[in-house]
């Protein structure tokens, strides 16, 4: 099936082999590891994440929506995902872009 679409690669429902193809990203990457902080009780990094109970919302289990919020409330290559609330969850209504120098 072919469209005019600009983004005809991202539309899974059109492909049934369909993939991202943004595995190699930076923003993939990022995903990944906040769902690894998250979940994976054998990481260096679980005990401030994961055990404190910060979970990845059900929205985020998958890549594409994730990199949809993040390309739609001003991801750039140089900024880091943020929680306002520390203590809060990875969820749209508490995540945000910043600088390094504004997370520390």
């Amino acid at each position: 099936m072919t469209t005019n679409l600009p983004f005809e690669r991202f539309l899974g429902d059109l492909n049934p082999n369909f993939k991202h193809g943004m595995k190699k990203t930076r923003l993939y990457n990022i995903w990944c590891a906040m769902r690894y902080r998250c979940t994976c009780t054998f990481g260096d990094k679980y005990k401030n994440y994961g055990s404190r109970g910060i979970t990845v919302c059900d929205e985020w289990q998958e890549f594409i929506p994730f990199m949809e919020w993040a390309l739609e409330h001003g991801y750039k290559d140089g900024l880091t995902i943020d929680r306002r609330n520390n203590d809060g969850n990875y969820e749209p209504s508490n995540c945000r872009w910043v600088t390094m120098k504004v997370q520390k």
